[in-house]
């Protein structure tokens, strides 16, 4: 692609969000960030060897998300449809996470009153906004108008 090229898609790009249509470009955001986020999510929680059942609820909703975000991409139907409603799950998802992981740190000894050690030393208290502000692009995306290019 020429140098002349990238300025025009640069341009293009700047204006359509100065118009407020940015759907296909959160959507893509959106997908990009869910999957490599899942994946740390599940190493993080293979650690702690799923010791509650509701560990598996972010490892299955971000790769749903990331395809939903990609046919975002692909389809406005599919953003105002599917990604709404996965971004809407997984922002709740992750209010529930923080409320979980200060569940588990308040258990270990000393509670938050130990906060020094066991907020380090616990579960992440707020990992679990990434993906609050994942979803929330989701959301972001599909309440956006579609490009013109």
């Amino acid at each position: 692609m020429r140098r002349t090229e990238r300025r025009t898609l640069a341009r293009r790009a700047l204006r359509n969000l100065r118009r407020g249509r940015g759907q296909q470009m959160l959507a893509a955001a959106t997908a990009a960030s869910a999957l490599p986020l899942g994946v740390e999510v599940f190493v993080n929680h293979y650690g702690g060897s799923f010791a509650n059942k509701w560990m598996w609820s972010p490892v299955v909703l971000l790769p749903s998300l990331g395809a939903a975000g990609a046919a975002g991409v692909a389809s406005e139907r599919a953003a105002r449809t599917w990604l709404p409603f996965i971004a809407c799950l997984t922002a709740a998802n992750g209010i529930f996470g923080v409320v979980m992981h200060g569940r588990g740190i308040a258990r270990k000894p000393g509670g938050f009153r130990e906060a020094s050690y066991n907020v380090v030393t616990g579960p992440p208290f707020l990992a679990p906004g990434a993906l609050v502000m994942t979803g929330g692009a989701g959301l972001l995306a599909s309440a956006m108008r579609r490009e013109r290019w």
